[in-house]
Protein backbone atom coordinates (compact mmCIF):
# COMPACT_ATOMS: atom_id res chain seq x y z
CA UNK A 1 0.00 0.00 0.00
CA UNK A 2 2.90 2.41 0.93
CA UNK A 3 4.57 1.28 -2.16
CA UNK A 4 1.89 2.46 -4.24
CA UNK A 5 1.37 6.04 -2.28
CA UNK A 6 5.00 6.39 -2.75
CA UNK A 7 4.27 5.85 -6.98
CA UNK A 8 1.17 8.42 -6.60
CA UNK A 9 3.20 11.09 -4.67
CA UNK A 10 6.22 10.87 -7.64
CA UNK A 11 3.41 11.23 -10.50
CA UNK A 12 2.26 13.95 -8.74
CA UNK A 13 5.55 15.93 -8.53
CA UNK A 14 6.44 15.30 -12.23
CA UNK A 15 2.61 16.21 -13.13
CA UNK A 16 3.14 19.68 -11.72
CA UNK A 17 6.47 19.98 -12.83
CA UNK A 18 5.40 19.33 -16.42
CA UNK A 19 2.85 21.85 -15.76
CA UNK A 20 3.60 25.24 -18.27
CA UNK A 21 1.52 27.36 -15.04
CA UNK A 22 3.29 28.86 -12.52
CA UNK A 23 2.17 26.59 -9.52
CA UNK A 24 2.95 28.22 -6.34
CA UNK A 25 1.78 26.48 -2.60
CA UNK A 26 1.74 28.36 0.42
CA UNK A 27 0.98 27.41 4.00
CA UNK A 28 -1.81 29.08 6.16
CA UNK A 29 1.17 30.81 7.61
CA UNK A 30 2.75 32.41 4.37
CA UNK A 31 5.58 30.31 3.82
CA UNK A 32 6.15 28.57 0.41
CA UNK A 33 5.69 25.20 0.39
CA UNK A 34 5.96 24.04 -3.45
CA UNK A 35 7.40 26.24 -6.12
CA UNK A 36 7.22 24.17 -9.87
CA UNK A 37 9.76 24.71 -12.42
CA UNK A 38 7.62 27.21 -14.41
CA UNK A 39 7.29 29.14 -11.20
CA UNK A 40 11.61 29.46 -10.91
CA UNK A 41 11.12 30.79 -14.91
CA UNK A 42 8.67 33.08 -14.49
CA UNK A 43 9.99 34.33 -11.15
CA UNK A 44 13.44 34.12 -11.59
CA UNK A 45 13.59 32.77 -8.17
CA UNK A 46 15.27 28.92 -7.95
CA UNK A 47 13.21 26.49 -5.70
CA UNK A 48 15.77 26.59 -3.16
CA UNK A 49 16.06 29.87 -2.27
CA UNK A 50 11.98 29.90 -2.25
CA UNK A 51 11.10 26.81 -0.01
CA UNK A 52 10.47 27.82 3.57
CA UNK A 53 10.76 31.23 2.68
CA UNK A 54 7.51 33.86 3.16
CA UNK A 55 5.95 34.51 0.42
CA UNK A 56 5.58 38.09 0.99
CA UNK A 57 9.09 38.71 1.70
CA UNK A 58 9.90 37.23 -1.69
CA UNK A 59 7.30 38.80 -3.44
CA UNK A 60 6.83 42.19 -1.57
CA UNK A 61 6.78 44.40 -4.24
CA UNK A 62 3.79 42.25 -6.20
CA UNK A 63 0.94 44.04 -4.35
CA UNK A 64 -1.60 42.70 -6.52
CA UNK A 65 -0.31 38.68 -5.97
CA UNK A 66 -0.07 39.91 -2.08
CA UNK A 67 -3.67 41.20 -1.92
CA UNK A 68 -5.22 37.72 -3.36
CA UNK A 69 -2.92 35.47 -1.43
CA UNK A 70 -3.84 37.09 1.66
CA UNK A 71 -7.65 37.11 0.52
CA UNK A 72 -7.49 33.46 0.17
CA UNK A 73 -5.53 32.37 3.42
CA UNK A 74 -7.96 34.79 5.55
CA UNK A 75 -11.29 34.27 4.35
CA UNK A 76 -10.94 30.69 2.51
CA UNK A 77 -12.32 30.97 -0.66
CA UNK A 78 -10.55 31.21 -4.41
CA UNK A 79 -9.68 34.62 -6.02
CA UNK A 80 -8.58 35.53 -9.42
CA UNK A 81 -7.20 38.74 -10.76
CA UNK A 82 -9.97 40.54 -13.30
CA UNK A 83 -7.56 42.22 -14.88
CA UNK A 84 -4.10 41.45 -16.39
CA UNK A 85 -1.53 41.58 -13.97
CA UNK A 86 2.07 42.85 -14.96
CA UNK A 87 4.66 40.74 -13.23
CA UNK A 88 7.89 43.08 -12.60
CA UNK A 89 9.95 40.58 -10.76
CA UNK A 90 14.07 42.17 -10.35
CA UNK A 91 15.99 39.64 -12.72
CA UNK A 92 13.32 38.19 -14.49
CA UNK A 93 11.51 38.88 -17.66
CA UNK A 94 8.39 41.15 -17.09
CA UNK A 95 5.33 38.94 -17.73
CA UNK A 96 1.69 39.50 -18.60
CA UNK A 97 -0.27 36.75 -16.35
CA UNK A 98 -4.02 36.00 -15.39
CA UNK A 99 -3.75 35.08 -11.57
CA UNK A 100 -6.07 32.59 -9.88
CA UNK A 101 -5.71 32.00 -5.51
CA UNK A 102 -7.41 29.30 -3.99
CA UNK A 103 -7.36 27.57 -0.66
CA UNK A 104 -6.30 23.90 0.29
CA UNK A 105 -8.26 22.05 2.19
CA UNK A 106 -8.17 18.45 3.61
CA UNK A 107 -10.82 16.33 4.64
CA UNK A 108 -10.48 16.14 8.78
CA UNK A 109 -8.34 19.01 9.05
CA UNK A 110 -8.64 23.22 9.03
CA UNK A 111 -7.47 25.43 5.89
CA UNK A 112 -3.60 24.16 5.43
CA UNK A 113 -3.06 27.06 2.96
CA UNK A 114 -3.44 28.17 -0.77
CA UNK A 115 -2.27 27.24 -3.95
CA UNK A 116 -1.37 30.21 -6.71
CA UNK A 117 -2.10 29.60 -9.97
CA UNK A 118 -0.24 31.78 -12.59
CA UNK A 119 -1.07 31.28 -16.08
CA UNK A 120 1.60 33.01 -18.67
CA UNK A 121 -0.77 35.34 -21.18
CA UNK A 122 2.64 37.56 -22.64
CA UNK A 123 2.61 35.00 -25.67
CA UNK A 124 -1.03 35.47 -26.29
CA UNK A 125 -1.11 39.30 -25.83
CA UNK A 126 1.74 39.25 -28.30
CA UNK A 127 0.25 37.21 -31.17
CA UNK A 128 -2.66 39.45 -30.92
CA UNK A 129 -0.97 42.27 -31.29
CA UNK A 130 0.64 40.97 -35.12
CA UNK A 131 -3.19 39.78 -35.66
CA UNK A 132 -3.80 43.54 -35.04
CA UNK A 133 -0.89 44.53 -37.18
CA UNK A 134 -1.46 42.38 -39.77
CA UNK A 135 -5.39 43.77 -40.72
CA UNK A 136 -3.73 47.09 -40.45
CA UNK A 137 -1.81 46.14 -42.97
CA UNK A 138 -4.41 44.33 -44.96
CA UNK A 139 -6.82 47.56 -45.11
CA UNK A 140 -3.77 49.69 -46.24
CA UNK A 141 -3.05 47.62 -49.05
CA UNK A 142 -6.34 47.41 -50.18
CA UNK A 143 -6.73 51.22 -49.67
CA UNK A 144 -3.00 51.48 -51.41
CA UNK A 145 -4.04 50.11 -54.41
CA UNK A 146 -6.60 52.42 -55.35
CA UNK A 147 -5.01 55.11 -54.31
CA UNK A 148 -1.98 55.10 -55.64
CA UNK A 149 -3.53 54.54 -59.11
CA UNK A 150 -5.87 58.02 -58.85
CA UNK A 151 -2.64 59.94 -57.56
CA UNK A 152 -0.05 58.77 -59.97
CA UNK A 153 -1.59 60.36 -63.49
CA UNK A 154 -2.58 64.29 -61.87
CA UNK A 155 1.12 63.73 -60.01
CA UNK A 156 2.85 63.33 -63.85
CA UNK A 157 0.86 65.96 -64.86
CA UNK A 158 2.01 68.48 -61.79
CA UNK A 159 5.79 67.52 -62.43
CA UNK A 160 5.19 68.15 -66.68
CA UNK A 161 4.01 71.54 -65.91
CA UNK A 162 6.37 72.03 -63.54
CA UNK A 163 9.63 71.51 -65.96
CA UNK A 164 7.72 73.31 -68.83
CA UNK A 165 7.87 76.60 -66.14
CA UNK A 166 11.59 75.99 -65.71
CA UNK A 167 12.51 75.87 -69.57
CA UNK A 168 10.29 79.25 -69.89
CA UNK A 169 11.73 80.86 -67.15
CA UNK A 170 15.56 82.68 -67.76
CA UNK A 171 18.04 79.69 -66.12
CA UNK A 172 19.12 83.13 -63.45
CA UNK A 173 15.47 83.60 -62.88
CA UNK A 174 14.94 84.21 -58.47
CA UNK A 175 11.30 82.16 -59.66
CA UNK A 176 13.24 79.26 -60.66
CA UNK A 177 13.69 77.73 -57.16
CA UNK A 178 9.75 77.76 -56.77
CA UNK A 179 9.22 75.30 -60.19
CA UNK A 180 12.39 73.20 -59.05
CA UNK A 181 10.86 72.52 -55.38
CA UNK A 182 7.62 71.54 -57.71
CA UNK A 183 9.45 68.72 -59.23
CA UNK A 184 11.39 68.09 -56.25
CA UNK A 185 8.57 67.21 -54.05
CA UNK A 186 6.37 65.12 -56.93
CA UNK A 187 9.14 62.97 -57.38
CA UNK A 188 9.18 62.44 -53.57
CA UNK A 189 5.50 61.92 -53.43
CA UNK A 190 6.15 59.31 -56.44
CA UNK A 191 8.45 57.07 -54.01
CA UNK A 192 5.59 57.15 -51.39
CA UNK A 193 3.40 56.00 -54.38
CA UNK A 194 5.87 53.22 -55.47
CA UNK A 195 6.13 51.78 -51.92
CA UNK A 196 2.55 51.98 -51.39
CA UNK A 197 2.03 50.06 -54.92
CA UNK A 198 4.93 47.58 -53.52
CA UNK A 199 2.77 47.03 -50.50
CA UNK A 200 -0.68 46.24 -52.12
CA UNK A 201 1.21 43.99 -55.15
CA UNK A 202 4.41 43.02 -53.81
CA UNK A 203 6.87 40.97 -56.44
CA UNK A 204 5.91 37.32 -56.38
CA UNK A 205 8.70 35.64 -54.16
CA UNK A 206 11.54 33.93 -55.26
CA UNK A 207 12.24 31.23 -52.82
CA UNK A 208 15.72 29.66 -52.18
CA UNK A 209 18.37 28.66 -49.46
CA UNK A 210 19.93 31.10 -47.33
CA UNK A 211 22.23 31.44 -44.82
CA UNK A 212 20.87 33.96 -42.43
CA UNK A 213 23.84 34.19 -40.45
CA UNK A 214 25.54 35.14 -43.91
CA UNK A 215 23.20 37.49 -44.97
CA UNK A 216 23.50 39.38 -41.18
CA UNK A 217 27.17 39.39 -42.06
CA UNK A 218 26.68 41.10 -44.95
CA UNK A 219 23.89 43.75 -44.15
CA UNK A 220 26.27 44.61 -41.41
CA UNK A 221 29.14 44.90 -43.84
CA UNK A 222 27.49 47.42 -45.85
CA UNK A 223 25.76 49.69 -43.10
CA UNK A 224 29.23 49.80 -41.27
CA UNK A 225 30.54 52.55 -43.68
CA UNK A 226 27.24 54.47 -42.68
CA UNK A 227 28.70 55.07 -38.60
CA UNK A 228 32.39 54.17 -39.09
CA UNK A 229 32.95 58.19 -37.68
CA UNK A 230 30.72 57.13 -34.21
CA UNK A 231 32.47 54.28 -32.99
CA UNK A 232 29.47 51.89 -33.47
CA UNK A 233 30.00 48.07 -32.53
CA UNK A 234 28.42 45.26 -34.01
CA UNK A 235 28.62 42.53 -31.16
CA UNK A 236 27.80 38.72 -32.57
CA UNK A 237 26.32 35.89 -31.20
CA UNK A 238 25.39 34.36 -33.83
CA UNK A 239 24.61 29.91 -33.94
CA UNK A 240 26.34 28.14 -36.43
CA UNK A 241 24.19 25.50 -35.92
CA UNK A 242 21.56 26.61 -37.62
CA UNK A 243 20.51 25.61 -40.97
CA UNK A 244 19.72 27.38 -44.23
CA UNK A 245 15.90 28.76 -44.29
CA UNK A 246 14.05 28.98 -47.17
CA UNK A 247 13.40 32.44 -47.73
CA UNK A 248 13.57 35.52 -51.12
CA UNK A 249 17.31 36.77 -51.02
CA UNK A 250 16.29 40.36 -51.80
CA UNK A 251 12.96 40.71 -49.27
CA UNK A 252 15.36 39.69 -46.58
CA UNK A 253 18.12 41.69 -47.43
CA UNK A 254 15.77 44.88 -47.99
CA UNK A 255 14.12 43.42 -44.48
CA UNK A 256 17.19 43.27 -42.16
CA UNK A 257 18.71 46.39 -43.88
CA UNK A 258 15.91 47.92 -42.93
CA UNK A 259 15.57 46.84 -39.38
CA UNK A 260 19.96 47.37 -38.77
CA UNK A 261 19.64 50.98 -39.94
CA UNK A 262 17.33 51.55 -37.64
CA UNK A 263 19.31 50.54 -34.90
CA UNK A 264 21.85 52.68 -35.71
CA UNK A 265 19.90 55.50 -36.72
CA UNK A 266 18.92 54.93 -32.58
CA UNK A 267 22.30 54.60 -31.45
CA UNK A 268 24.41 56.64 -29.69
CA UNK A 269 27.71 57.43 -30.38
CA UNK A 270 30.35 54.61 -28.83
CA UNK A 271 27.28 52.58 -27.73
CA UNK A 272 26.89 48.65 -29.24
CA UNK A 273 23.88 46.61 -31.54
CA UNK A 274 23.78 42.90 -30.75
CA UNK A 275 22.85 40.99 -33.29
CA UNK A 276 22.22 37.24 -32.40
CA UNK A 277 20.22 34.06 -33.64
CA UNK A 278 19.00 30.91 -31.96
CA UNK A 279 16.10 28.84 -32.64
CA UNK A 280 13.37 30.13 -30.85
CA UNK A 281 12.10 28.83 -27.88
CA UNK A 282 8.69 30.53 -27.59
CA UNK A 283 7.21 30.16 -31.22
CA UNK A 284 6.90 27.19 -33.81
CA UNK A 285 4.44 27.34 -36.79
CA UNK A 286 1.83 24.81 -37.18
CA UNK A 287 -0.11 24.17 -40.61
CA UNK A 288 -3.03 21.88 -41.37
CA UNK A 289 -1.71 18.32 -41.99
CA UNK A 290 2.17 19.09 -41.38
CA UNK A 291 4.30 18.68 -38.03
CA UNK A 292 5.29 21.97 -35.94
CA UNK A 293 8.17 23.92 -37.67
CA UNK A 294 10.58 25.32 -35.20
CA UNK A 295 11.29 28.87 -35.73
CA UNK A 296 14.39 30.79 -35.88
CA UNK A 297 14.52 33.72 -34.32
CA UNK A 298 16.95 36.32 -35.40
CA UNK A 299 17.19 39.80 -32.57
CA UNK A 300 19.16 43.33 -33.23
CA UNK A 301 19.32 44.85 -29.84
CA UNK A 302 20.55 48.80 -29.77
CA UNK A 303 21.58 51.19 -26.53
CA UNK A 304 19.43 53.91 -27.89
CA UNK A 305 16.85 56.19 -26.02
CA UNK A 306 14.31 52.82 -26.81
CA UNK A 307 10.50 53.26 -28.16
CA UNK A 308 7.75 55.22 -25.46
CA UNK A 309 5.30 52.87 -24.49
CA UNK A 310 2.77 55.08 -26.25
CA UNK A 311 4.29 54.51 -29.49
CA UNK A 312 4.83 50.72 -29.67
CA UNK A 313 1.77 50.17 -30.41
CA UNK A 314 2.00 52.45 -33.21
CA UNK A 315 5.07 51.73 -34.89
CA UNK A 316 3.62 49.18 -37.83
CA UNK A 317 0.97 51.77 -38.55
CA UNK A 318 1.25 53.04 -42.23
CA UNK A 319 2.31 56.81 -42.30
CA UNK A 320 2.63 56.75 -38.77
CA UNK A 321 7.04 58.04 -37.64
CA UNK A 322 8.75 59.49 -35.18
CA UNK A 323 11.83 60.84 -37.89
CA UNK A 324 11.72 64.03 -39.27
CA UNK A 325 12.76 62.51 -42.64
CA UNK A 326 10.78 59.42 -42.42
CA UNK A 327 7.83 58.30 -43.93
CA UNK A 328 5.94 56.04 -42.28
CA UNK A 329 5.89 52.67 -44.70
CA UNK A 330 9.56 51.69 -43.33
CA UNK A 331 8.33 49.41 -41.01
CA UNK A 332 5.16 48.44 -42.63
CA UNK A 333 7.22 46.95 -45.53
CA UNK A 334 9.47 44.96 -43.17
CA UNK A 335 6.34 43.50 -41.28
CA UNK A 336 5.05 42.52 -45.08
CA UNK A 337 8.05 41.10 -45.57
CA UNK A 338 7.84 38.55 -42.48
CA UNK A 339 4.11 38.11 -42.73
CA UNK A 340 4.58 36.53 -46.40
CA UNK A 341 7.68 34.60 -44.89
CA UNK A 342 5.04 33.49 -42.59
CA UNK A 343 7.14 34.91 -39.78
CA UNK A 344 6.72 37.24 -36.95
CA UNK A 345 8.24 41.07 -36.00
CA UNK A 346 8.26 42.19 -32.87
CA UNK A 347 9.57 45.39 -30.68
CA UNK A 348 10.30 45.73 -27.09
CA UNK A 349 12.05 47.76 -25.01
CA UNK A 350 14.83 46.85 -22.68
CA UNK A 351 14.96 47.10 -18.73
CA UNK A 352 18.65 47.77 -19.35
CA UNK A 353 17.45 50.40 -22.16
CA UNK A 354 17.23 50.44 -25.72
CA UNK A 355 15.15 48.41 -28.34
CA UNK A 356 14.91 45.25 -28.91
CA UNK A 357 13.41 43.63 -32.10
CA UNK A 358 12.94 40.06 -33.05
CA UNK A 359 12.45 38.54 -36.13
CA UNK A 360 10.66 34.50 -36.40
CA UNK A 361 11.09 32.71 -39.11
CA UNK A 362 9.99 29.71 -39.98
CA UNK A 363 13.16 26.89 -40.41
CA UNK A 364 11.05 24.65 -43.13
CA UNK A 365 12.78 21.54 -44.53
CA UNK A 366 14.28 22.69 -47.73
CA UNK A 367 14.91 19.60 -49.38
CA UNK A 368 11.13 18.49 -48.61
CA UNK A 369 9.51 21.89 -49.62
CA UNK A 370 11.36 21.26 -52.92
CA UNK A 371 10.40 18.15 -53.52
CA UNK A 372 6.71 19.26 -52.84
CA UNK A 373 7.35 22.21 -54.99
CA UNK A 374 8.47 19.83 -58.11
CA UNK A 375 5.38 18.05 -58.14
CA UNK A 376 2.95 20.84 -58.54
Amino acid sequence: MSNQTNVSQHECAMILENIADAIIAVSQQGKIVLFNSAAQHFTGLSEKNALSKSFYECFKDEETLCYLLRTALNEGRSISSHETVTLKISGAQQRQVSITVSPIFSVSAPQQGAVIVLHDLTRIHSLESVVRHADQLVMIETMAAGLAHEIKNPLGGIKGSAQLLQLELESDSELQEYPQLIVKEAERVNRIIQELLNLSNPRKERLEAINIGQLLLKIVKLQKSTVTDRSILFVWKLDPSIPDILGDHDLLMSLFLNLIKNSCEASPDNSKITISTQISTDYHLSLPGTRPTPMVQISITDEGPGIPTTDLEKIFTPFYTTKTAGNGLGLSICQKIVTDHEGLLQFANQSTGGTQVKVSLPLFHIRATNEKDKGK
